[in-house]
């Protein structure tokens, strides 16, 4: 691709302008193209994502599929182009991004489209010189200028998603929800569609022939093979690229809130989470506990530490209930045993909604406002983020009907 785009700068005038025609939902695949890009002496000036898929297609059911195709605007970049400042090509870099992002958003581009479309705009801020040095002068190569890139998309959307200072956190930062509220509202975020079609749940099982047969035409898996239960879809090599800059662990959340198989995360369903959060009995016998146990203090029994909490509670039938046993606390603390994140509480409101508890719900609220803001700002912003019709985004708006007023 160098040589050939190296051609193209050979044969184009000095004031001639190219355009390159691209749609790959893969940052391997951005890399290859800026990299014959940059190496065959272009400099790209501008960054059109123009609709051109069919909406409502099998591909884009669940997953990132993009509806747009980029469309990079680029120059011949002067033989005696100057050498860049990294620390000045990353100081211009947020606000480029920025402008961008903003400006993209208003004329309805969304999610994956979104993301890509403002590849060309930094890469103007990279490519106009011949290269970039460091102060010690050692070169930056493209792979880790795009690393920048992506730390700052993800950064500014959750920005604008959940507030500056869970932008601007890594791991245990103080005044921000944890890693897994962070990995679920840039997944979400990357999930929103440009075409303005709604992303619903699957949760029909297929054949592992069928699976051949859904390969995408940019070889990655789609979202209907066989291991796919409800929830939605990233290839991985995108989550990863969001996630590594803002310092959220992947193997930490996986089989928690994330499901990683054959090159694609999986965002789990809240429903998938009863068992983990509130053990065998799931969310009914918890919402029972809350409501008819007059000694419990809420915010420090609804996860409490094994020898602490009552392990089983009389039903009013008489059957025993199991509330929490040692396998249900096991898997909702993590490693170090910090507990329940802001996240888990907000799944456990959702399923005691989905359970039609209401009373155990109030209580549940209640506490948690007395915790303090953090509740209902995640539970407020999923609500936006999570897709038009899906069984998420009806939970959580009828929890949040609950709120006091």
């Amino acid at each position: 691709m160098a040589r050939a785009f190296a051609e193209g700068r050979r044969v184009l005038h000095e004031d001639g302008v190219g355009s390159v025609v691209f749609a790959h939902k893969t940052t391997e695949g951005w890399e290859a193209l800026l990299s014959g890009m940059i190496r065959g002496g272009w400099t790209i000036t501008g960054s059109w994502p123009i609709a051109t898929e069919r909406p409502g297609r099998l591909r884009s059911q669940d997953s990132a599929a993009l509806a747009t195709s980029v469309h990079l605007v680029c120059r011949p970049r002067p033989e005696d182009a100057p050498v860049g400042d990294w620390g000045e090509v990353l100081r211009e870099l947020p606000k480029r991004v920025g402008d961008w992002m903003e400006r993209l958003q208003g004329e309805g581009i969304r999610g994956a489209d979104l993301v890509f479309a403002c590849i060309g705009p930094a890469l103007e801020v990279f490519s106009r010189y011949r290269k970039v040095e460091t102060a010690d002068g050692r070169e930056v190569k493209l792979p880790e200028f795009l690393e920048k890139v992506w730390e700052v998309v993800g950064r500014t959307a959750l920005e604008q998603v959940l507030g500056t200072a869970e932008a601007r956190a890594r791991n245990g930062a103080t005044g921000a929800v944890e890693e897994d509220a962070r990995l679920t509202a840039l997944f979400l975020w990357t999930l929103q569609s440009t075409n303005g079609q709604e992303i619903h749940h699957r949760d029909t099982e297929s054949t592992e022939e069928d699976a051949e047969e859904e390969i995408d035409e940019d070889n990655s898996v789609s979202s209907v093979s066989p291991w796919c239960k409800k929830g939605f879809s990233l290839v991985f090599d995108v989550v990863r690229r969001f996630a590594q800059p803002l310092g959220i662990d992947l193997p930490k959340w996986e089989g928690r809130i994330i499901e990683t198989k054959k090159g694609v995360v999986r965002l789990m369903a809240v429903s998938e989470r009863a068992r983990q959060l509130f053990g065998e009995d799931g969310a009914d016998a918890v919402a029972d506990w809350i409501v008819h146990d007059p000694r419990k203090n809420l915010q420090q029994m609804l996860f409490p530490e094994l020898e602490d909490a009552p392990q089983r509670h009389r039903g009013h039938r008489g059957k025993k209930k199991v509330i929490l046993d040692e396998d249900s606390l096991r898997s909702v603390s993590l490693p170090g045993g910090s507990g329940p994140t802001t996240l888990d509480r907000v799944h456990a409101a959702m399923l005691l909604q989905a359970g039609g508890q209401a009373n155990a719900l109030r209580e549940l609220i209640r506490a948690e406002q007395q915790r303090g803001p953090y509740f209902l700002r995640l539970a407020n912003a999923l609500s936006a983020l999570y897709p038009v019709g899906s069984e998420e985004k009806r939970l959580l708006d009828a929890m949040l009907l609950a709120v006091p007023r």
